[in-house]
């Protein structure tokens, strides 16, 4: 999960999402609308008895800020919370298992904030059943065929792999990028993927006041995404003087028309 603010505990419910999925957090950076719902999330995993270690990432000082509330309001729970400070100003990789890698993203705000790119994992060709069941071969040959290897019939003949296995789906790949001004620069990290969720807090017409506050323009996000030539755009976290946020929608199309509105309970798969 990226960022907890109030009111997650409420949206997972609505969303029908297992508590107990949840095994690691990242937070962008320390404002309330983007932290505040921490501790109320880590004392519900307590009172529902979770023994499986919750992961929290995030920029300095969050360990000095949610210690003390741990120590005072979760005081002899089931479970451990590992607390990892990380830098905002670099792009390196925070996480990684068999799947997924979890890089930084450098974003530009009043405070300490990064973002966070999800690389998925390549995975390996898929085999071929009707050929493995045509050419007798054994279940122990197939990791090695999968990994690139020829099989060698009884006989000397060689079956070459291109007709054993056929290609897996493209890894693919989802950028968060928080509150932030318009950065340039992060289309080197961010170039070619499938979703970014990008900040718009204001319009274009507001720009004055989204460089006073180190927003971004809804332009700003579709000028990102069509310099990284991203295939999807999503944006979100808009200003409240906006009652109706159709006009922040057509400004990034405008842009880069493969744009849509982030919402509450939004699936999108990729």
């Amino acid at each position: 999960m990226i960022d907890c603010g109030e009111g997650t505990q409420i949206q997972l419910r609505k969303s029908r999402l297992r508590f107990g999925r949840l095994n690691h957090i990242f937070i962008s950076h320390l404002h309330g609308d983007h932290c505040l719902g921490l501790i109320g999330l880590i004392s519900t995993f307590g009172l529902l008895k979770r023994t499986a270690k919750l992961h929290i990432y995030g920029p300095a000082p969050l360990a000095s800020i949610l210690q003390p509330q741990l120590d005072f309001f979760c005081e002899g729970m089931t479970y451990e919370v590992c607390i990892h400070e990380i830098e905002t100003n670099i792009h390196e990789c925070i996480y990684k298992d068999n799947s997924v890698s979890i890089w930084t993203l450098p974003l530009a705000h009043r405070m300490p904030c990064c973002g966070f790119l999800f690389k998925e994992e390549p995975v390996l060709p898929h085999i071929k059943k009707d050929m493995i069941n045509f050419y007798h071969i054994p279940h122990y040959d197939i990791q090695n065929i999968k990994e690139g290897a020829d099989y060698i019939l009884s006989d000397g003949t060689i079956v070459p792999n291109n007709r054993l296995v056929e290609p897996s789906d493209p890894a693919r790949s989802y950028a968060y990028c928080s509150d932030t001004l318009y950065k340039p620069s992060l289309s080197q990290f961010i170039e070619g993927i499938d979703l970014l969720y990008h900040e718009a807090t204001f319009l274009d017409a507001d720009a004055k006041r989204a460089r006073q506050t180190l927003h971004s323009t809804a332009a700003d996000a579709a000028k990102l995404a069509k310099q990284s030539q991203v295939k999807k755009l999503m944006i979100g976290h808009f200003s409240a003087r906006y009652e109706n946020e159709q006009p922040l929608l057509e400004e990034a199309k405008s842009i880069f028309e493969n744009t849509i509105l982030a919402e509450e309970n939004l699936c999108v798969s990729i």
